[in-house]
């Protein structure tokens, strides 16, 4: 299958980064602590996706470091999905921000964009996300946002997008599982890969939000919540592949340590420490 020969291509590889004050479980059976490396790796994936979107011209020159990199705030809280070359250079790449689900409306950071802006619908983008968040607190799930996707020109379309989607769906079912919101643009299709994965158009008392045109990124943009339980029946199968696989893959941390299991519960809360395992209970016995 497409994951399978992903993880077993002399071409392509994956790799994690681990968010930089979070310990990572013992079933990631190749974590180690690397201060530089993790350093070196983030700052790579920021130049990587700074040379993407000004070529798409979703940013200015100066919204960029002197050497290139495009970085925000929620890199360094957020696990990194890293799709690495034959000469081991980042070729791909895709942010996991974990929430809490006592998180606000506010603290996710949508009030901010296009849509939280506007008059018209920024009451229904707080209103869905705060329907959201009460069904993550009565289910016991996290919540989480998705983003920062970038891929290198020469590999769009073709397989390696799906690639990193099914990784981030199978990181979302490995970590506890969680709903989770995604601001997507429609360029390069980046949006309708997460539909076929099972995203679906955020909804406020019935309403879908629509697309809309965002100022910043300079594309039209779509808000998708997905449940990471509820994958598309059709890739099922190979979102438990990328749950598999990335179980094996590097990941690398830039803090702390690989064996900590208690602290990282307290990262994730006691009932995503639960779901998680029982996900690999279940993984044990496939």
């Amino acid at each position: 299958m497409m994951f399978t020969k992903l993880l077993h291509s002399p071409n392509r590889r994956l790799a994690l980064l681990a968010p930089a004050t979070c310990y990572v479980p013992d079933a990631f059976r190749h974590a180690e602590t690397d201060h530089k490396r993790h350093d070196i790796l983030l700052r790579e994936m920021q130049k990587l996706r700074g040379a993407i979107y000004l070529k798409d011209g979703a940013i200015e020159p100066w919204q960029l470091t002197k050497d290139g990199c495009h970085k925000v705030e929620e890199d360094y809280d957020s696990w990194h999905l890293l799709l690495l070359g034959e000469k081991g250079q980042i070729i791909g790449c895709a942010r996991y921000l974990h929430y809490e689900n006592t998180v606000s409306f506010s603290e996710i950071g949508l009030d901010n964009s296009a849509l939280g802006q506007s008059q018209d619908w920024g009451h229904k983008l707080r209103a869905g996300v705060d329907a959201e968040l009460a069904t993550a607190r009565q289910q016991e799930l996290a919540y989480v946002k998705v983003g920062g996707w970038a891929l290198c020109e020469t590999l769009r379309n073709t397989t390696e997008g799906l690639s990193i989607a099914l990784a981030t769906w199978g990181l979302a079912q490995l970590l506890g599982g969680c709903l989770g919101i995604a601001t997507v643009t429609k360029r390069h299709s980046s949006s309708s890969i997460l539909r076929k994965l099972g995203g679906r158009s955020l909804e406020a008392n019935g309403i879908e939000l629509p697309t809309y045109y965002d100022p910043e990124y300079k594309c039209e943009m779509e808000i998708l919540r997905f449940d990471s339980r509820m994958p598309n029946p059709r890739y099922e199968e190979w979102v438990c592949q990328s749950r598999t696989g990335l179980l094996s893959i590097p990941v690398i941390c830039g803090n702390g340590g690989t064996d900590r299991w208690n602290d990282y519960g307290a990262t994730i809360g006691i009932a995503n420490r639960r779901n998680y395992s029982l996900q690999l209970q279940t993984q044990s016995a496939s």
